[in-house]
């Protein structure tokens, strides 16, 4: 029961930090429609600009106090990550509202590029770290309840616990601010929005903004746990089974298709491995992810869509 425990907690652990990922996809789409193929990019971009600013700032300052130096490196960071989405709205959006989703796509996927190249000029390509300050030493738990107790990473906790907390309060912000229900009205009917006023454009460069801070959350945990390298792009890939699972359109559902996406990876590769050799938690998200297209191409919490002919 104790190894049971100890898979399923490190699911939900992995879960949570996919579901941060997916988060910035549904962000994006919820307010202009576009699948944004770029998040993963933007993770990278915001991770490489926390990490090397970390580097740089007590070498430029004097400052020896790695929470300081920390906290003014993830400041900065912001700070990049909203004038990239300023220009991404100024230059990209703006001029392809009411185009194909296949053209908003492409554009996207420009962005990708571009991210990475700027990303590798102003911050170089190595293999850099970001050092939080996050314990990684584990912890037993429930030693009372299970022999030996129950094996948790504090850092995988503490990771698990932001990713939770900004969650709450992008939930409150879309529900409680006037922001945050404009920008709900925007996703619902972009015309109807703009006809009672709502400027389009300043809705966009909120949302890609705000998608930016989820991007620079996500990269700074992911990038304490493995590092910040340019295969930390291929975490957007990962987060793309849970959008499909939970719904484009849902911010619970991103939430609630990051756990089951994790615990189920955990849990396959644990107990079905052995039977099939192993691998199953590489695929086992994309399988799960493609029985949904097949029969609920919606997710759980997407809006089914009905076309009227």
């Amino acid at each position: 029961m104790a190894f049971f425990l100890e898979t399923l907690i490190g699911g939900l652990m992995a879960g949570m930090l996919y579901s941060l990922v997916a988060l910035g996809f549904v962000l994006i789409y919820k307010a202009s429609g576009v699948f944004n193929f770029a998040q993963g990019a933007m993770v990278l971009f915001a991770a490489l600009a926390m990490a090397r600013f970390s580097e740089w700032i007590p070498k430029w300052t004097g400052i020896d106090n790695a929470i300081v130096a920390n906290l003014a490196a993830f400041v900065i960071a912001g700070v990049f990550m909203f004038v990239v989405a300023w220009v991404i709205e100024r230059l990209v959006l703006r001029h392809l509202v009411n185009q194909e989703g296949a053209t908003l796509l492409m554009a996207t996927l420009g962005i990708t590029y571009f991210l990475e190249g700027v990303g590798q000029t102003l911050f170089g390509s190595d293999i850099y770290k970001i050092d939080v300050g996050m314990p990684k030493d584990p912890v037993f738990l429930f030693e009372s309840v299970f022999e030996g107790g129950v094996l948790v990473n504090k850092e995988d906790v503490i990771a698990a616990a932001i990713a939770a907390t900004l969650v709450l309060l992008l939930s409150i912000f879309f529900q409680k601010t006037k922001t945050g229900r404009a920008l709900r009205a925007v996703a619902d009917d972009h015309q109807a929005a703009q006809s009672i006023g709502i400027p389009l454009n300043r809705i966009w460069v909120i949302v890609w903004c705000v998608a930016g801070v989820v991007a620079l959350v996500a990269g700074m945990i992911w990038g304490s746990k493995l590092g910040v390298q340019f295969s930390l792009t291929t975490v957007a890939l990962r987060a793309l089974p849970v959008v499909i699972l939970g719904g484009l359109t849902s911010v619970p559902g991103a939430i609630i298709g990051g756990l089951i996406i994790g615990v189920g990876e955990k849990l396959s590769e644990v107990y079905l491995g052995p039977f099939v050799g192993g691998g199953i938690e590489i695929w086992f998200a994309y399988v799960l992810a493609l029985v949904f297209l097949l029969f609920r191409p919606q997710g759980l919490f997407g809006e089914k869509i009905i076309d009227r002919v």
